[in-house]
Parts: C-alpha cells; structure tokens; sequence
C-alpha cells in the first residue's frame, strides 16, 4: 500500500493506483503532488518525476526542497523541456533522461520504462511513485485523441509496474468535456478550489479511500 497520511489524513491507496490532481493555477496542486512523492521518498520509495513544464535541474532542486532534510532519495527525471529549447549538447546521466520535446511520447513513455525497469530491478526499489506535471502542457501540444492515447498507455504502465501514478492538470485550462474524458483514466482524483475568503483552498477527494 502506499500511506498517503502526511499529505491526506489517513489515505491509503493499492499499488497501480493512478491519482489525478486538478485544479484552479495557483491552488497548490504541484506541491501536493511533490507531498506526495516526497513522503513515499522519506520512507525509502523511488521517485520518478516527467516534466513538461520545467527542466531537470529545476525539478530536482524543488524536490530536494521537498523531502525531509538527510534524505538522499531515489529519484529519475524525464525532462521533455530542455531539449526542445535547444540549449547545447544534453546526454542521460543517472538522473536525468531527456525526450526531445512534450510532442515526443513514444520518447516519453521509453524513459520511464527505462526508469521504472532500473529501480526496480537495479535498484531494488518495488514501491515507486510517478509525477507527470503537467497533462495540460501535453494538451497544448497534441489533441485529446492523442493526449488519451498517451495517458492509457502511460497509466497501464504505472498499474503492471505496481507503482503509484500522480498527474497534475488545470483544469480551468480545459472544458468540462476534455476534463469527463480525462478522469476516465483514474482511480482517484484530488480536486482543489478556490476559497471565497482567500483561505487554503479546499480539498476535495473522489476515490481515495481511508
């Protein structure tokens, strides 16, 4: 099982779980989702983050930022940025895979099988947890057709590989039919609104049990 209690009181959710976080920009959604991540890397889980909006360096700095302090966790990073913006010459190293741009996922979807295959197998890692941040970039990419495409594939790899699958969407970005689409794919989502009075916004669960 993998605890979710630091981030969500007494959440707990199967191995292959798939967890959509949406919500309004500004409402937390990526640092809940980085919770997520860093309190499976607190307790020894692996961390896989693809990221369409930022660079590796960027993430990984973030994330440090994230864990509890003395942790050195395990972690991958599928950067489908810093190629795209052409900026010298970029290999893989230990950390960091590159797809050539956010269009890429066929490249996309072979980094974090290599990542997913090497913590579990060279690493020993069976319980790892997988960020995608963000669909909606994909979607400013690719149609829906395709982003569906992607996400079935990508979402049936984080069920066989028995990892938990978290992926962050605005959904004031998308219209509702997009959005009914979208959450077909999920196990759980994780909505957050806007607070009228400005407070912590709200949060609101569907499929997550205790």
């Amino acid at each position: 099982m993998y605890d979710l209690a630091d981030v969500l009181p007494d959440a707990e959710l199967d191995p292959g779980t798939n967890v959509l976080v949406a919500g309004p920009p500004l409402t937390g959604k990526r640092r809940i989702a980085f919770d997520i991540l860093a309190s499976g890397a607190n307790r020894g889980d692996g961390s896989i983050i693809v990221t369409t909006k930022d660079s590796a360096d960027k993430v990984l700095e973030s994330f440090a930022d994230t864990v509890s302090e003395g942790i050195e966790p395990d972690i991958g990073v599928v950067d489908c940025v810093t190629k795209q913006r052409g900026i010298g010459t970029i290999d893989d190293d230990p950390r960091i895979k590159y797809a050539s741009s956010p269009v890429d996922m066929t490249g996309i979807g072979i980094k974090l099988s290599e990542f997913l295959q090497e913590f579990y197998e060279s690493r020993g890692l069976t319980e790892n947890r997988v960020l995608l941040h963000s669909v909606s970039t994909l979607l400013m990419y690719s149609d829906l057709q395709t982003v569906f495409r992607f996400l079935h594939v990508f979402t049936g790899r984080i069920q066989s590989a028995d990892a938990l699958g978290v992926y962050v969407i605005d959904s004031t970005a998308h219209d509702d039919q997009t959005m009914n689409t979208l959450k077909q794919l999920f196990d759980a989502v994780i909505e957050l609104e806007e607070s009228a009075d400005g407070d912590e916004p709200t949060i609101r669960t569907a499929g997550l049990s205790p």
